[in-house]
């Protein structure tokens, strides 16, 4: 039988959103959640649309956003962008490859004092190629070598992707590179995506706080409580503003559902009951890729999860 839970309808006030882009990306990894790659699309939000959406955001008090895709740096207008939220007050991290910054763009982060966060798969080029789909272990490396030179604040993300990875050689190739320690995470494979092994799709593969302060939105102007959750559409921003967006009902109702869910899961004590159980506690940053885990309760306790 499912239990289920009522939970509070306070709405928090959005303060942290994601910025996706563009789909383009030059790498097409084998585990990407956003299926990008070389023939990717900037989608049919414009510069304007855009611009919009971060004074939007501003307005609405967002404290920090991050550019993420696909590739951000390859969207046109990127520095644009880019340099519009930082005038607004944002705080911005930009999630990237880090297989080609041009000069203008080194300088660009130094001297916004933007974020910068990647991804790292191991201390082999043939292993980190492997889940890339192309050459980009020395290129990555060099970027990362070049943010730390420069002092731009860097996050790295370990993402376990294959049996017997050489995580923690990946680890200490950062940790070589100058990479605070601290701000080296790990993160299992999402199956979204390319990501999809064995199951589809779905809240067991979330951290649990979608929606909840922070939301993504697509190069198609469609809304979601978090870049993984891509099945869950709140609406386009092109068809409504940011702020009614939020106040709507669609927002309200995701974050209740995935409340929902986090909050009852299978009890390890009793086959045949779904109940709360406390080792379900999960915390996931705004920065969300790449650094937390999801909960992963039992799917038999949340059958009507889509």
């Amino acid at each position: 039988m499912l239990k289920h839970h009522v939970g509070s309808t306070e709405q928090k006030p959005l303060n942290f959103l994601w910025l996706e882009i563009t789909g383009r990306c030059q790498l097409e990894c084998t585990h990407c959640y956003a299926a990008s790659g070389p023939t990717g699309t900037h989608g049919q939000m414009t510069k304007d649309d855009w611009s919009r959406i971060i004074e939007d955001a501003a307005g609405l008090g967002v404290e920090s956003l991050q550019f993420i895709g696909g590739e951000p740096t390859l969207h046109p207008d990127f520095p644009d962008l880019l340099k519009l939220a930082v005038k607004n007050g944002i705080e911005v991290e930009v999630f990237s490859n880090l297989v080609h910054i041009t000069p203008s763009l080194w300088n660009l982060f130094s001297e916004t004092g933007v974020s910068l966060a990647t991804s790292w798969y191991s201390d082999d080029a043939n292993e980190h190629a492997a889940i890339t789909n192309r050459k980009s272990f020395e290129l990555t490396k060099a970027s990362i070598d070049e943010a730390v030179r420069r002092d731009i604040p860097l996050r790295v993300g370990i993402i376990g992707v294959q049996e017997g990875q050489r995580v923690d050689q990946a680890k200490q190739v950062l940790i070589d590179l100058g990479v605070d320690e601290n701000k080296i995470g790990y993160d299992k494979l999402r199956q979204v995506g390319r990501g999809v092994r064995d199951f589809q799709p779905g809240p067991d593969q979330l951290c649990g706080k979608c929606a909840d302060g922070v939301l993504a939105v697509s190069p198609s102007g469609d809304v979601w409580p978090c870049v993984f959750s891509r099945w869950m559409t709140l609406g386009n921003v092109l068809e409504k503003s940011l702020p009614e967006l939020i106040e709507g009902k669609e927002v309200a109702k995701a974050r209740e559902q995935l409340k929902d869910f986090f909050m009852y899961m299978g009890s390890s004590d009793d086959d045949d009951e779904c109940g709360p159980d406390s080792r379900c506690n999960p915390e996931c940053p705004p920065r969300c890729s790449p650094s937390c885990n999801p909960c992963a309760p039992s799917r038999r306790c949340w059958p009507d999860y889509k």
